[in-house]
């Protein structure tokens, strides 16, 4: 309330994020954010697809203090400000069907062994150009590359005023550069526990949207918006820690690994196959799940191979982590952080071997020497992707019934979307011929 006071703020939004990953707010005057921070702003959950049925559709937010906001790009004179909040039900117990309230569950389950898990997400994205209309298109702002700079980099200047604004909302900045493809960039900040890198994947997001919308261009998270170049990735880098030390680092481990870090990976790539839906929840995520465009396709790891599911990067002590290279930033964070931890924690309980490392290059592996190899492949769609969900206990358990239910429930509504489609492809191939 004192922080509102002295920043002049007008206008709080509410923030919470639905099952599918998509954020949503409540936006309030100043003047009920006393109320609103006593828990008892209410909304329709029947309203929020995924959420809740018509009969029992009473919820209500609960900010989150911590993660109190000023809006930088907005007028100073009735600032706007955000609080992300917890969904409740009306007898106060945290709504079940709440992604951040699934993530917090399984981060307590992981407190509860003594390890606290750190995230760094780098999250890739592509800046297009808007018609006259102002309608995204898909035509690219640039013809720059990999760490390209200006003037053939015309994204760089939206993607500076992105950083500026980023830093005055409290993140620290690590890198800042243009991707492989035409269009494509990538902004990394440092890691921090799992909870406040889930909320900041949500604040990044928005806030790149709205600043490219403000330079004239459209950011778009989706994973492969154009057929032939490179597809953007969300890839998490992963650490817990014990007792303020590493759990993954062991000067003496193989590779300088700990056990719990070996097991991390068994339970990783056990179970990738299930958890996949979660973090590449499109079907055009599986657009991007080919071979030849850096994105991993096959369940393997290595301390250096890029084309592995699972990379140790190069730094030890502290810095050693873990980094899970197939998710993209059209996941839900929540859900897809509290995947990876729930699989790497039934891992380090259960004891499960990762293979042996894999140290050549897998996308020159035949399929008989992928077989040889022991070697297994991502789903190659997202009814596939959602029938290894449903069957996998680890995963049923870390989602709960009901958002394992709607989240199914939605995803195979929208695979039949798509199935049923005439695509253009199609009618260019075959209109004529038959």
């Amino acid at each position: 309330m004192e922080k509102a006071r002295e920043m002049n703020v007008k206008f709080v939004r509410l923030q919470f994020t639905d099952i599918y990953g998509v954020l949503k707010n409540v936006a309030i005057t100043v003047e009920q954010l006393d109320k609103a921070l006593d828990g008892e702003l209410m909304f329709d959950g029947s309203s929020i697809e995924g959420f809740s049925r018509i009969e029992e559709s009473d919820m209500y937010l609960k900010p989150d203090p911590d993660t109190f906001l000023v809006f930088p790009w907005r007028p100073k004179d009735g600032a706007v400000a955000r609080l992300i909040c917890d969904v409740h039900k009306p007898d106060g117990t945290p709504f079940e069907g709440d992604p951040r309230y699934v993530l917090k569950k399984t981060l307590k389950e992981a407190a509860d062994m003594g390890y606290t898990m750190y995230v760094g997400p780098e999250a890739e994205f592509f800046l297009f150009q808007v018609d006259e209309q102002g309608r995204p298109t898909t035509i690219t702002h640039d013809t720059a590359g990999y760490f390209d700079m200006s003037p053939i980099d015309l994204g760089e200047n939206a993607r500076r005023d992105m950083v500026l604004n980023l830093e005055q909302m409290g993140f620290e900045i690590e890198a800042s550069h243009h991707e492989v493809a035409e269009g494509q960039h990538e902004i990394d900040f440092k890691y921090s526990e799992a909870l406040d890198v889930a909320d900041k994947i949500m604040t990044f997001k928005f806030v790149v949207r709205t600043i490219a919308q403000r330079h004239g261009l459209h950011a778009t998270f989706m994973p492969k918006p154009i057929f032939g170049i490179n597809g953007s990735g969300m890839h998490l880098n992963q650490s817990l820690f014990k007792n303020g030390e590493n759990a993954f680092f062991d000067p003496n481990g193989y590779k300088q690994l700990s056990e719990d870090a070996l097991y991390y990976i068994g339970g990783l790539l056990k179970h990738v196959r299930s958890f996949t839906a979660l973090t590449n929840p499109t079907v055009n995520s599986y657009k991007r799940l080919v071979p030849g465009y850096e994105a991993p396709v096959y369940l393997a790891w290595s301390a250096a191979n890029r084309s592995a599911l699972v990379r140790i990067p190069a730094k030890r002590g502290p810095s050693t982590r873990v980094e899970l290279r197939n998710p993209d930033p059209s996941c839900n964070p929540y859900l897809a952080i509290a995947a990876a931890l729930a699989a790497g924690m039934d891992g380090i309980k259960n004891k499960i071997k990762p293979p042996v490392e894999t140290s050549a290059n897998i996308y020159h592996m035949d399929e008989e020497a992928r077989i040889k190899e022991g070697i297994l492949s991502l789903p190659s769609g997202l009814n596939e992707a959602i029938s290894e969900l449903r069957e996998n206990e680890v995963m049923k358990k870390m989602l709960g019934e009901h958002v394992l239910t709607k989240f199914s429930e939605g995803k195979v509504k929208e695979w039949d979307e798509y199935r049923l489609r005439v695509t253009e492809w199609e009618i260019e191939k075959y209109l004529t011929i038959y």
